[in-house]
């Protein structure tokens, strides 16, 4: 059960699986469904981050105006996700900080387990879909919430005039891809990187002691963290754009 959930070695060729397994199956509905172990590495994740939510709660809740180490860490972790939506969004932001914030954390945390043995769950496009997905409709809600329905066709008829939508297809053409474009990016990315170590280890398994730890610094911790950063700029920028001049 721990092939494709941790990657281990086997002990005849010393390499390293980072393929997605099947753990076992259920009927739901006439149609075959599979728990593989991509769900159980993402229940990791969402357990380790809904621990540390709930901790870092109560610490907020019980918080002393001389913080100790754990709630300076946490003060820094909101000021530098309250920064980034400020800076990117201005006012406009002031809604969207749990979210970018939430969005931020758990990419970041995926990106980063990694390190600790896990196939990293955003290496499985069915982890990113969704997440370009909720992005789209959040686009989306925000576009007809703060315009009108005629200023929004007028953007999708744009360069041209608003009786001549030429560009129509076009410009919806470009809408619904940037789920696809926001999630395959994160997600080959992510996947590269993991495809890399998996060679790195399967290739030159003799000799793969201590120095693959850089190779994991660049993959797991600076790749990770810029993946992560483009994401939720990207994300910040179509609803930002989406908003328009409104706050």
């Amino acid at each position: 059960m721990l092939q494709g959930i941790l990657l281990t070695a086997d002990q005849a060729g010393g390499n390293v699986d980072f393929m997605i397994h099947g753990i076992f199956s259920y009927q739901l509905f006439g149609q075959q469904v599979w728990i593989t172990t991509s769900h159980v590495c993402l229940l990791i994740v969402i357990l380790v981050l809904t621990i540390f939510f709930i901790v870092g709660g109560q610490v907020f809740k019980h918080a002393s105006e001389i913080p100790g180490a754990f709630q300076n860490v946490l003060e820094l972790i909101v000021e530098f996700l309250d920064g980034i939506v400020d800076k990117t969004m201005g006012k406009k932001g002031l809604g969207f900080r749990n979210y970018i914030g939430t969005l931020f954390i758990f990419i970041l945390f995926s990106n980063l387990s990694g390190l600790f043995g896990l196939r990293p769950p955003t290496a499985d496009y069915g982890v990113t879909l969704p997440l370009g997905v909720t992005t789209f409709f959040l686009i989306h809600i925000n576009e007809f919430r703060f315009n009108s329905v005629l200023d929004v066709w007028k953007d999708k008829c744009s360069p041209l005039p608003a009786w001549l939508p030429l560009w129509l297809p076009i410009n919806l053409i470009g809408d619904f891809a940037v789920p696809i474009s926001l999630s395959l990016r994160l997600f080959a990315n992510v996947l590269s990187g993991t495809v890399m170590m998996a060679l790195v280890y399967g290739l030159l398994s003799k000799i793969a002691y201590g120095w693959p730890a850089v190779l994991h610094a660049y993959f797991d911790i600076f790749s990770g963290a810029i993946q992560t950063y483009v994401f939720c700029m990207l994300t910040m920028t179509y609803i930002s754009n989406a908003i328009g001049d409104k706050e």
